[in-house]
């Protein structure tokens, strides 16, 4: 293990003032987390969240006794404090963030507040598509390898209470634009950026360029003792490295070139080279298919690289990963058509790779809050292998314009039962029915999550 200490690690003047006062902003995950942290660091901590708290977190807040409230915002007590841990999914522009600004008091986010009280070693990782899976297969690897790592972020337990429970060695984070945007000093040791393409742009006053310095936040404090992996595929990404200075020691990945230090394809296996270490790997032995999971697989094998894990620890972490739940999660197989969830796909991009990888006649069921999407890069591939539209959201009206003229049947329904039902009577054998949205799930659902796991029961039904 590295033993270079933390340069997150926390420094008293950083937050601590003369009341010590920490408001948390959001009581779910992210934000009960920064609460149990908090009080156990010495902090009167305060939660406020505007909307009903879930009970299993407010069971959290009251065994800890913690203070809160629900339903509102106490501005008085809110605006008497010396630090305030703003929850991700909370805009930067509602008026209390705005307020508390005006006043000159910090609004972080639960990743920067929690990096300050932790010794161990931070992988962080974001990107438009393929965090999720890149965290996941870090994280296994490390874990086979038998080193004290615990996973966090946007994904799994919350960071904050993670450190404040356990001394884990290594923190692997997946970490959404909009956690990025409440840091200050944060800087993990080695940094990770998948791809980026649009999304989220309706938080960013729809500019493109907004949300790609929100991404490239994850390295803005990293030095030269650091790590940035990215894509080197991927244009947005170059072209912002060649016009702008980055400290940390750059190592790319790429499936179309040869590097001369990272991560790329030769004889169509995967090699590996830094400095003097080259290792090889089979791409047909991965357990996970497809493009983007050679290169997740890549990033996630630059990674234990660099923490000097077995090269063969490596190898049979890759072969044995069974992947995330809700990204192209095959579910059943009912009259020779294969049922697959991809409800994870909530941008554009996401959804390029589910359709890329249908290799049969394809009932897509799409749709949901649509976050600035521009649906024509997927033209080729919906002309190309989709037989029917199955539209599952309250606004379908972009879809059903930009589509119209392609597919021949295109059918709205309000619910995963009824989109599942219509799709079984459209589908026949040797079909795929692929639920990948393109779309955010808030319309119909409570998450993406909750969207997957309704389209799985009632595949199961049929």
């Amino acid at each position: 293990m590295n033993n270079r200490g933390n340069k997150n690690e926390y420094d008293a003047s950083v937050f601590a003032g003369y009341k010590h006062l920490l408001v948390v902003l959001g009581a779910g995950e992210s934000g009960v987390g920064s609460a149990i942290l908090g009080k156990q660091k010495g902090y009167d901590v305060f939660v406020s969240d505007m909307g009903t708290i879930a009970e299993k977190y407010k069971k959290v807040l009251l065994d800890n006794e913690i203070s809160f409230e629900e339903g509102n915002h106490s501005e008085l007590r809110i605006f008497d404090a010396d630090i305030v841990i703003k929850s991700p999914g909370i805009p930067d522009n509602i008026s209390i963030v705005e307020a508390l600004r005006q006043k000159n008091i910090k609004v972080i986010s639960e990743i920067e507040f929690a990096a300050k009280y932790t010794k161990g070693l931070v992988v962080g990782i974001t990107g438009s598509n393929g965090k999720t899976t890149t965290t996941m297969l870090v994280n296994h690897i490390l874990k086979r390898a038998k080193l004290s790592v615990a996973m966090g972020g946007n994904i799994g337990f919350s960071f904050a209470q993670q450190v404040a429970e356990h001394n884990f060695d290594f923190h692997v984070l997946e970490l959404s634009s909009f956690q990025l945007d409440g840091i200050e000093s944060f800087a993990p040791h080695i940094a990770i950026i998948t791809n980026i393409t649009p999304d989220h742009l309706d938080r960013y006053n729809y500019k493109f360029e907004n949300y790609v310095e929100s991404k490239f936040k994850i390295t803005k404090n990293q030095t030269e003792n650091d790590f940035l992996i990215y894509d080197a595929d991927d244009p947005v990404i170059t072209n912002w490295l060649k016009n702008n200075e980055v400290k940390a020691t750059l190592l790319p990945f790429s499936v179309k070139k040869k590097l001369d230090q990272g991560v790329f394809l030769k004889d169509n296996n995967i090699q590996i080279k830094y400095k003097t270490e080259e290792t090889i790997m089979e791409i047909s032995t991965l357990a996970l298919k497809g493009e983007h999971n050679t290169k997740n697989a890549m990033a996630a094998a630059m990674t234990a690289t660099l923490l000097k894990v077995r090269k063969n620890t490596i190898r049979e972490s890759l072969e044995d990963f069974e992947g995330a739940e809700h990204r192209l999660e095959p579910v059943l197989k009912i009259n020779g058509v294969q049922y697959i969830n991809d409800s994870k796909a909530t941008n554009v991009n996401a959804t390029y790779y589910a359709l890329d990888c249908m290799q049969s006649p394809t009932v897509w069921i799409v749709g949901g809050v649509d976050k600035g999407n521009d649906y024509l890069d997927l033209m080729p591939l919906v002309r190309e292998k989709v037989k029917a539209i199955v539209c599952l959201g309250v606004d379908n009206h972009k879809i059903k314009q930009t589509f119209n003229n392609v597919v021949d049947l295109i059918v709205e329904t309000a619910g995963a039962e009824e989109a599942v039902k219509v799709a079984y009577k459209i589908a026949e054998k040797g079909d795929a029915v692929l639920l990948s949205p393109a779309c955010a799930s808030f319309d119909l659902f409570k998450s993406y999550e909750d969207r997957g796991a309704q389209f799985k029961q009632a595949v199961r039904e049929l």
